[in-house]
């Protein structure tokens, strides 16, 4: 799958709720915040299902009630049509 060019990324982002391109790690990423650790690590099972069945896998962290996700498809050095579509899968979880 190839990289998004910066026109396109952008133009995805606009349509996600609050991911941001990290110029680094060639990612996006967002932080979430639920009420308490059992939220958001129920939070956390719905994604890796999620990313499961697209193939997908994010890096993430969670510590007590917060969860960072980070987007980037590795073999294409950067982010994809495949990291967007996961984001707004995941926004869906949340809606």
């Amino acid at each position: 799958m190839p990289k998004l060019t910066a026109r396109e990324r952008d133009k995805a982002l606009t349509s996600l709720k609050g991911w941001v391109y990290d110029e680094t790690a060639d990612a996006i990423s967002h932080e979430f915040k639920f009420k308490d650790f059992s939220e958001a690590f129920a939070f956390l099972t719905r994604v890796a299902l999620l990313a499961q069945a697209a193939e997908h896998h994010p890096e993430w962290s969670n510590v007590y009630n917060k969860v960072s996700i980070t987007l980037t498809t590795h073999d294409a050095h950067g982010v994809t049509e495949k990291d967007t579509a996961l984001a707004g899968e995941i926004d869906k979880l949340l809606t």
